[in-house]
């Protein structure tokens, strides 16, 4: 591990083991609700592309119903609410605690996302994925995929610790601003496609 990464190690511990402690009342609460509205099973957990494209599997609560339909079809108005307050990430913070994701990072997308990117945006899997990032407190799901993916090279060329701790200030401003959680028409972003055939698009949360 370079000297960069352990200190973004480092950073990310620091935060999130008593962040973890202070929030555990709240991930309760919201486990709770998940189950209540959406019924049984409140994760959401779905492989992802970490550091270098290695896979993981991501944790979310739950803000879709069970079964057939589209994203927006199976998305309930309890799953719009949980969205827009971000409260759905806060299991991401155990993927921290693992070392999986850090706190800050491009955020991770789809597996099948990864022969689709060019040469270019491929280099977003430098860096470890993150809860948010460059792209997620620069227009979140309002950018185009082509613009988040020059955010998210942008970040890997620039990062530091302070560019880590900008991201997470603004970050809690974009969260009480509600800003930019879906693509307009869409229950969060429409599927990225490249330059490769179309697949059969996964869930999204």
């Amino acid at each position: 591990m370079s000297k960069g990464l352990f200190a973004k190690r480092v950073f990310d511990l620091a935060l999130v083991v008593p962040g973890l402690v202070l929030l555990a009342p709240v991930l309760a609460l919201v486990a709770v609700l998940v189950r209540v509205n959406l019924g049984p099973g409140v994760l959401f957990r779905q492989q992802r592309p970490g550091l270098h494209g290695k896979p993981f599997h991501i944790l979310k609560f739950r803000t879709m119903l069970r079964g057939p339909g589209t994203d927006a079809e199976r998305l309930t108005a309890f799953g719009r609410r949980l969205r827009a307050s971000s409260l759905d990430e806060l299991p991401e913070l155990l993927n921290v605690l693992r070392g999986e994701m850090s706190l800050v990072g491009p955020r991770p997308l789809l597996m099948q996302y990864l022969p689709r990117y060019s040469p270019q945006q491929a280099r977003r899997h430098e860096v470890p994925p993150g809860i948010t990032g460059w792209a997620q407190v620069g227009g979140r799901n309002a950018l185009t995929w082509e613009e988040k993916f020059a955010l998210d090279v942008w970040y890997v060329d620039n990062r530091s610790l302070w560019l880590d701790v900008v991201i997470l200030w603004r970050t809690v401003r974009a969260v009480l601003r509600r800003e930019g959680i879906s693509a307009p028409g869409e229950a969060t972003m429409p599927e990225f496609l490249g330059s490769a055939p179309a697949a059969r698009p996964e869930p999204r949360e």
